[in-house]
């Protein structure tokens, strides 16, 4: 009869963060998906970069109660693993289709025929916010598409509030007048 080392039997016996990760993961999985996809533009990439951060979460599990603001905590560790699995793919250019991140996109209560007016305006706003510049299309994803406030942007991406809110500012400003050229165009 072996007898089991106190290792072997801390690891087989649940720890008590497993179930508030659990919870972390029902909660916010979605959202940090759309953080993913905004920035690799691949469903199978984005699904990796979250249970990756996923995975560096539980590694660190014990440092969750010293975490102010878990929803913030995670965009950030899922964006700069998304970052870092951009960097060393270097694969696709930022201007690929935006099919799947429209697809993701609510539309629960609609007729057939508003589900499909609300793809195509979807798709179609999605795809002027491909055509911002970089920064800007940063700043309005985690704005619009995740609902960060300007603090929370600071935090994930490493710049003052002030510089957020000016990207902001610029990025809307070019939404306008991007989606009044395509409307005037119709």
């Amino acid at each position: 009869m072996e007898i089991p080392t106190r290792a072997a039997d801390e690891q087989a016996r649940p720890c008590a963060g497993d179930a508030a990760i659990a919870a972390l993961v029902d909660r916010y999985a979605a959202a940090l998906y759309r953080v993913a996809y905004s920035v690799l533009r691949n469903s199978t990439d984005a699904e990796d970069a979250v249970q990756e951060a996923f995975l560096r979460v539980l590694r660190h599990r014990e440092h969750l109660n010293e975490v102010r603001d878990q929803r913030v905590w995670l965009v950030r560790i899922v964006w700069n693993v998304a970052l870092d699995r951009k960097r060393r793919a270097k694969t696709r250019p930022e201007t690929d289709d935006v099919t799947e991140l429209a697809r993701v996109l609510p539309a629960n209560g609609l007729s057939q025929e508003d589900r499909a007016a609300a793809a195509e305006h979807h798709a179609h706003v999605l795809a002027c916010v491909e055509r911002l510049p970089a920064k800007e299309r940063e700043v309005l994803r985690l704005s619009a598409f995740d609902e960060l406030t300007s603090v929370e942007i600071a935090t994930v991406l490493g710049i003052t509030e002030s510089s957020v809110r000016s990207r902001l500012f610029r990025a809307r400003n070019l939404m306008a007048g991007l989606l009044h050229r395509e409307r005037s165009v119709r």
